[in-house]
C-alpha cells in the first residue's frame, strides 16, 4: 500500500511524517494498512497491531476479507443498483483496488467522494486524484453527518437529486454506542433520496477464540472499539430495505463464484450488509 512518489508519507525515504501529525498515536487507518501489509504505519500503529495479532493470527485473513467484500459491494452498487455516485466514509489509507478503480473498471464516469479525518489519509489520497475530474477527497467526520454530506467539494461532485451509494466499511465499530451508529446512518440516509444505498461492514461478537482480547487491544492502543451482534448491526438499518442476503458473515455477502474463502474462525468476527432506502 503505497501512495505516489512525491508524497509525504510514513515509509519514505527519510522516514518522515507528514506535518502537524502526532506519531506517538496510533491511528486506525494506519494500524488497518499495517495489519494488510503495509508501509505507511508508524511504531505506535505496529505495537497496536502487534497486540491484535497476538491474539488472532490470522487477522490477516479478516482484512483482506474486508477489502474483498468492499469490491463486491462496489460491483453490486454500480451494475446491479444502477447507482453512479459513491461516498466512501472513514475510507482510510489509499490501497490496491481503491473504490473509484473498481468502480471506473465497470464505469468511468461513476463519482467518486472519499472522505476521512486523518492528515496522512488526506495527504495521501489528494496526491493521488490531483489530476482525477470524477474522483475527490473531502475531511470529514462521521460524528457530523450533515456537515459531511454538506462539504463544498462533496456537493460539487455529487448531484443529491440522484441516488447515492454511501460505503461506512470498517468504521461504526469504532463508533461508542453513546455516539449512536444507527442515529448516524439515519441522519445520513435523511439527506440522500429514495434509491440510495448504504453499505456497512461491522466487527461482530461470535464466540470466536481471541475476539474479546481483540477488542480490548483495540481499546487499549486506540481508545475505541466495540464487537457488536448481527442484531445489533441490523438494527442500524432500521427503516431500510436490506438487499438479500441481509446482515450474513463477509464471505457469505455475495460471494464471487469462484471464491473458495478460508474456513479460519476469524472470518466470523465480521458481518456485511447493503441497505436500501425506499
Amino acid at each position: 500500500m503505497t501512495g505516489p512518489a512525491n508524497d509525504q508519507s510514513a515509509a519514505d525515504a527519510g522516514g518522515q511524517a507528514p506535518l502537524e501529525l502526532d506519531t506517538s498515536k496510533p491511528n486506525i487507518a494506519r494500524v488497518y494498512d499495517f495489519l494488510l501489509g503495509g508501509k505507511d504505519n508508524f511504531a505506535a500503529d505496529r505495537v497496536v497491531g502487534d497486540q491484535i495479532k497476538l491474539v488472532l493470527p490470522q487477522v490477516h485473513l479478516g482484512v483482506q476479507a474486508q477489502r474483498a467484500v468492499l469490491r463486491r459491494a462496489i460491483r453490486y452498487l454500480v451494475v446491479e443498483a444502477d447507482v453512479r455516485q459513491l461516498v466512501d466514509i472513514g475510507s482510510g489509507l489509499p490501497t490496491a483496488g481503491n473504490v473509484h478503480e473498481v468502480a471506473h473498471a465497470i464505469d468511468p464516469e461513476v463519482r467518486v467522494v472519499y472522505t476521512d479525518n486523518d492528515p496522512v489519509v488526506l495527504t495521501h489520497a489528494r496526491a493521488l486524484l490531483a489530476s482525477s475530474l470524477t474522483t475527490t477527497v473531502v475531511d470529514g467526520d462521521l460524528l457530523r453527518p450533515e456537515e459531511l454530506l454538506e462539504q463544498p467539494a462533496l456537493r460539487a461532485m455529487v448531484d443529491f437529486d440522484r441516488p447515492v451509494g454511501l460505503l461506512l466499511c470498517g468504521i461504526l465499530h469504532y463508533l461508542d454506542d453513546k455516539e449512536d451508529p444507527g442515529g448516524i446512518i439515519a441522519r445520513l440516509m435523511a439527506q440522500l433520496p429514495s434509491g440510495s444505498h448504504v453499505f456497512v461492514h461491522h466487527l461482530v461478537k461470535a464466540g470466536t477464540p481471541g475476539e474479546e482480547d481483540a477488542e480490548a487491544a483495540l481499546r487499549k492502543g486506540i481508545g475505541r472499539g466495540t464487537f457488536r451482534t448481527p442484531d445489533q448491526v441490523a438494527a442500524f438499518l432500521a427503516g431500510l430495505d436490506l438487499v438479500p442476503p441481509g446482515v450474513v458473515r463477509v464471505p457469505d455477502w455475495h460471494p464471487d463464484p469462484d471464491d473458495r474463502p478460508s474456513d479460519d474462525p476469524v472470518l466470523n468476527l465480521a458481518v456485511a450488509a447493503l441497505a436500501r432506502k425506499p
